[in-house]
């Protein structure tokens, strides 16, 4: 004879829909791990592939030269750059790098981009880097193309803002391989006798734009404190 199964009692019936929630209470209670985004933002690894950067040369000429290799690199076509001739003749529009030619216009649509860094590897100067910012969500979708003086790195101390001669008795070369530590008095008086209007492809040079870290390696237009490029 099969032995009779106890019924469970009126407390047990009670109390049987709260156990159902034991998971929710106790995680209800427990120490919370969610993190404080975005006051307290989770360190990027040193090689992490986030917004680009356009970098100077010490005296502030522009690396770039307006090769267009990284445009011809990217997989997503997200790259535009064209170049143009430095022009030290008198009237003309200055030099913006120590090379022939330059970076005109650089823009890169984030709505594209994929990260994947091939870009700067075809980069001959190390002109376009990669930082460690990445938050560049937005609601406007033209505000994701960003142009040259939003890539363009701050100027830092020693640096002036192109266009101006390269330092005197150096060549192209001598950039590369590091002899410039920074803008020459020299330099710095050509600046002082052509300040005038902004010319085309000349990269704001007054206060830093809101939301540039001038201490590091900086980007404009956000907030990128504690960015490194790659």
């Amino acid at each position: 004879m099969a032995d009779d199964k106890k019924k469970p009692g009126f407390l047990a019936d009670l109390f049987a829909p709260v156990g159902g929630f034991g998971v929710t209470f106790a995680t209800m209670f427990r120490k919370l791990e969610t993190e404080e985004y975005p006051e307290e933002k989770r360190p990027t690894q040193p090689r992490f592939h986030g917004r680009h950067q356009l970098n100077r040369h010490a005296d502030g000429l522009e690396k770039c030269v307006g090769c267009e290799l990284c445009a011809w690199a990217c997989p997503a076509d997200a790259i535009l750059v064209e170049g143009a001739s430095n022009d030290d003749s008198e009237g003309g529009t200055g030099r913006f790098s120590p090379g022939e030619r330059y970076g005109r216009v650089y823009q890169i649509n984030y709505l594209r981009c994929i990260f994947c860094g091939l870009c700067i590897e075809a980069c001959p100067t190390r002109a376009l880097t990669m930082t460690n910012f990445y938050e560049l969500a937005d609601n406007n979708r033209a505000d994701l193309i960003f142009t040259k003086e939003q890539l363009l790195a701050p100027l830092q101390e020693g640096m002036l803002p192109a266009p101006h001669p390269m330092v005197e008795g150096l060549e192209e070369r001598d950039y590369y391989q590091g002899k410039v530590v920074r803008s020459t008095p020299e330099q710095q008086a050509w600046v002082q006798a052509h300040e005038a209007e902004p010319q085309e492809g000349l990269a704001p040079s007054g206060d830093p734009v809101e939301g540039v870290d001038t201490v590091t390696t900086g980007q404009p237009g956000r907030d990128t404190t504690g960015a490194v490029r790659r």
